[in-house]
């Protein structure tokens, strides 16, 4: 993580350089001294980096070199601070007085500078003396990749030689697996198991390898375990090795050779030649180019060969069935009652679980996230402790991080996890370490977490892409290696929150910690390092009385604290803040100690109870995120037009009663044009003529991909058309009229093209031509658009529709999906159609259908007919429909209309009371017989989901 810090350095270092020969800076000479010197240093880092695991000399030379990098980065930004207090000087006295003051300061900083460079040569020699300590065979990551190898060879070799009887949940996956292995086509088919490390992907495999079943089908079979620096000779030579042994032929003598592509044409000869048919597992694939020297010495003998890999890479396993049929299988962690299975049969030896016990054990259980090698390794730890001493197992749970970083059983569990965060690319372990900042089993936004990677610097520049774009590619990689869950998606199949599982934040707590990259408090326990980068702090105490320093953070973030803490943080030294997350503070106005904070790029104060914000806004010229959601802010000062810099501005809130769903932006600031680096702009309020002709400056904002519009008047549809068509990256589209008046969306000739969500509520009359030749078009949302024609004709053809809501569009009295239409449609919403008497769905029609809602149809007579045909129905949803319609969703065997439903496993239906929801949800199943049955029935305050609108 030293290589991170040096290279942050360094682009400052670059940037400050051309902005100071420009301007001829004082101490110009000084600083390029001091980026020499750091670029020497570079060349080993990555190495060291690695390195520093297993060797406790480069550990304490990588430290060195951390902490000189941060205490250089100090003195660069408060340099570069003194420039940008002369810039914003006022009048002519007080900028004599700032110039002459910041003349004394560069001085200072200047021989503060000066005073590393001894330093950082004395870093040098002890690199050179480190470097030729290590015999060539060690240099480079080489004595790392040993280490790590030896580890890891320790811990695969564990995972084979787990006994059957210790397993629980394996059946089910197994019997899959064997099914896919010696059934299906005979061409060669690669099948990939992939999951994060400890979920037993290797154990899984293994038992499916050793299966009779399978043994009898291949006649020739291989297992090959990789690591992450294994050598593609060697691979190969093993391979080779196990084919021949497991049909007792010796090897042709040309299989001495040691060279990869010899041995490859050994293999696919040796193959070939007997059409074997073969199965070859690679365990724990790391990278693509093992599994191209593996493919090109693999023969399809058309015979029902098999290759299984398993990887903690999604995109390897994907990649791995390219150019031959595969097939992947997601691990998934144990059950809560499978994880308690296991639990107690490790830890009471087959006993149960005795009852003062079951919470502390519960807790354990719930950190284990159904992880099977961690839920024995603590199994491990607990099994020694005395079971009437339920302090000794309390004190486990509460020092669980401790445990994991000390204990020797615990070990293989850390090496585990880490392997992955060792194999990261350096900014990604900055960008992976940033996620220790949130609360455990915090579900956190993406763009929330791509918007902070961005504000914190560590998103480099690529051409032709925004930092955005670029920090959404580290974040895939990151959800690709397993190390991030999905915790929620869109409609439309993006994801929209993420989490990290609770043990891998155990692990990289300490580490950020370690670093000094970022601070954890939850307790305020023990001093502070001293540069500390970023403090996260999740629980309230006085700052100012602990008598911590806080002027070298970067970053702040508060959860859960009162007024007080935030007061005390905030008064702080923070000169040098760049990111202030103060989401759900306690705090009724805008603290005026922001508006010092001039370096700050990223200012969250959503859901907080401020209502006004200070012209003094205008003096925070690096903001690049402003985010005021779910505050009662409704106006923003005309100074908000300095801030150039500014990219994504969130100001809006929602209010939601019974199907009302409220929306509440912002009055259109007069100079919003000036606003050119802005990307998402919600919501802007259109509500008055003044308003309406600051809609204009709309057009100037092409780098916005995301616009909301409330209030919108008849008479500036034009003037939005107008500006629409200049917003070549507009992605997400939403437009509501004021009081449901006409929306002129008509007179927009040339939409963009990369526009993908649209969301309308206004009178159309007629559907816009350019929406329904939109290929693009993923969601829709017509609402309030009284149609004089039936829109389904012109939007059943749309390619890439995936999820259409229509309310009160056109007056249906039987809607008809015909056959062919909406191929991609997975979510339909229809709400508030007072005449509608039937729907029907005709054979083919919306084949990949996952979600049907249906509300407020008062003369719906009937379920819709041929919703039989919808075999992928998976949620199916009735609010405030005639009880005659509700009383034949009820389960029975003999309910000929229940029957048509049946094969859908969640239905839900309600209505809406004076105090609130009453919602009954039928879930479910299905016997080995094949009928189903209903499982849960259920009422409620609140439906699930939420059928507002």
């Amino acid at each position: 993580m030293a290589e991170a810090a040096v290279l942050y350095l360094l682009s400052k270092l670059e940037s400050f350089a051309e902005t100071a020969v420009q301007q001829q800076r004082e101490g110009h000479e000084e600083w390029m001294s001091l980026m020499r010197e750091f670029e020497r240093i570079k060349a080993f880092l990555k190495a060291a980096d690695s390195m520093e695991e297993c060797n406790e000399e480069v550990k304490v030379w990588v430290k060195q070199v951390r902490e000189i990098a941060y205490e250089a980065e100090d003195l660069l930004d408060e340099y570069t601070q003194l420039s940008v207090q002369d810039h914003q000087s006022e009048g002519f006295l007080r900028m004599i007085q700032t110039s002459v003051r910041n003349r004394k300061a560069r001085h200072r900083l200047i021989s503060a500078m000066k005073g590393i460079s001894p330093r950082i040569k004395s870093i040098c020699e002890g690199q050179q003396r480190l470097f030729d300590g290590f015999s060539t065979t060690e240099r480079g990551s080489s004595s790392t990749s040993s280490y790590e190898d030896n580890k890891w060879q320790d811990h695969r070799g564990d995972a084979l030689l787990v006994e059957k009887s210790d397993l629980v949940g394996i059946e089910e996956p197994k019997k899959e697996l064997v099914e896919w292995l010696v059934q299906g086509a005979s061409q060669c088919q690669v099948i990939s198991v992939v999951g994060m490390g400890g979920l037993g992907k290797t154990t899984l495999v293994k038992q499916v390898y050793d299966d009779p079943a399978v043994k009898k089908r291949f006649t020739a079979r291989a297992w090959v375990t990789l690591s992450p620096s294994s050598r593609t000779d060697e691979l190969l030579s093993d391979m080779l090795q196990q084919i021949a042994s497991s049909i007792t032929k010796t090897l042709p003598s040309e299989a001495e050779t040691s060279k990869s592509s010899c041995v490859r044409m050994v293999i696919k000869d040796f193959l070939q030649e007997r059409r074997l048919k073969y199965l070859i597992v690679l365990d724990d694939l790391w990278d693509m180019n093992k599994w191209d020297a593996v493919k090109c010495a693999i023969p399809n003998n058309n015979n029902g060969s098999r290759i299984m890999v398993t990887t903690r890479k999604s995109d390897l396993a994907s990649a791995s069935g390219t150019g031959c049929s595969g097939k992947v299988y997601n691990m998934k962690p144990l059950s809560s009652e499978q994880s308690h299975e296991l639990f107690c049969r490790k830890t009471f030896k087959e006993k149960a679980c005795p009852s003062h016990l079951e919470e502390i054990c519960r807790q354990i259980l719930k950190k284990c996230e159904g992880l099977p090698l961690a839920i024995v390794a603590i199994s491990g730890v607990l099994a020694t402790k005395d079971i009437r001493r339920i302090d000794e197992w309390e004190l486990v749970l509460r020092s669980l991080r401790s445990e994991i970083d000390g204990n020797e059983k615990l070990k293989n569990l850390k090496q585990v996890l880490s392997l992955s965060f060792n194999d990261l690319p350096y900014y990604l372990k900055s960008c992976f370490l940033h996620l220790s900042i949130f609360p455990e089993a915090l579900v956190v936004e993406r763009m929330r977490i791509i918007r902070l990677w961005v504000a914190e610097g560590f998103v480099e520049r690529k051409e032709g892409k925004t930092l955005e774009e670029v920090a959404e590619d580290y974040l895939d990689e990151l959800l690709n290696r397993s190390l991030i869950q999905v915790a929620e998606t869109t409609s439309d199949g993006r994801v929209k929150k993420c989490r990290v599982h609770d043990l891998l934040l155990e692990i990289i707590i300490p580490k950020a910690r370690d670093q000094n990259y970022a601070i954890i408090d939850h307790e305020h326990r023990g001093p502070w390092p001293e540069r500390a980068r970023r403090l996260s702090i999740h629980k309230a105490f006085q700052i100012a009385r602990e008598n911590r320093s806080l002027s070298c953070l970067r970053s702040l973030f508060m959860f859960c604290v009162d007024e007080s803490c935030v007061v005390d943080a905030l008064s702080s030294e923070l000169n040098l803040l760049s990111v202030l997350n103060l989401e759900h503070a306690p705090v009724s106005r805008f603290p005026g100690q922001v508006l010092n904070m001039k370096c700050l790029r990223f200012l969250s104060l959503r859901s907080s109870r401020i209502r006004t914000i200070p012209s003094s806004i205008g003096n925070l010229q690096k903001l690049e995120t402003l985010d005021l959601k779910d505050t009662h802010v409704v106006a923003l000062p005309v100074e908000i037009a300095k801030l150039q810099q500014l990219r994504h501005l969130l100001v809006y809130r929602y209010e939601d009663i019974s199907y009302t769903h409220n929306k509440y932006g912002f009055k259109t600031p007069a100079d919003i044009g000036a606003l050119q680096s802005l990307q998402k702009l919600c919501y802007i309020e259109v509500d008055d003529e003044r308003n309406g002709r600051n809609i204009t400056g709309l057009g100037k904002l092409n780098q916005l991909r995301r616009l909301c519009v409330l209030k919108l008047r008849r008479e500036d549809g034009r003037n939005l058309c107008s500006s629409i068509e200049k917003l070549t990256n507009l992605s997400s589209l939403a437009v509501y009229a004021l009081d449901d008046q006409e929306i002129e969306l008509h007179r927009l000739s040339s939409p963009p093209r990369l526009l993908q969500r649209i969301f309308l509520r206004g009178h159309l009359e007629t559907l816009p031509s350019w929406i329904a030749n939109h290929h693009g078009l993923v969601k829709l949302y017509l609402k309030m658009s009284c149609l004089r024609d039936d829109p389904l004709e012109s939007l059943q053809n749309l390619p890439s529709l995936v999820h259409l809501e229509l309310l009160h569009a056109y007056n249906w009295q039987t809607l008809c999906f015909k056959a062919k239409g909406f191929m991609k449609l997975k979510i339909l919403g229809l709400d508030l159609f007072e005449e509608l008497e039937f729907i029907q769905v005709e054979k083919e029609a919306m084949p990949c259908l996952e979600k049907l809602t249906v509300l407020r149809c008062k003369l719906l007579k009937d379920l819709p007919l041929g919703v039989e045909h919808l075999k992928m129905l998976k949620v199916l949803e009735f609010f405030d429909l005639p009880d005659e319609l509700v009383q034949k969703l009820k389960p029975d065997k003999q309910n000929e209309d229940y029957q048509k439903v049946a094969h859908v496993p969640e239905i839900h239906y309600g209505y809406w009371r004076e105090q609130g929801w009453d919602v009954t949800s039928i879930e479910t199943t299905v016997e080995e017989e094949g009928s189903r049955l209903q499982s849960s029935s259920k009422r409620g305050n609140e439906p699930s989901p939420s059928p507002r609108k």
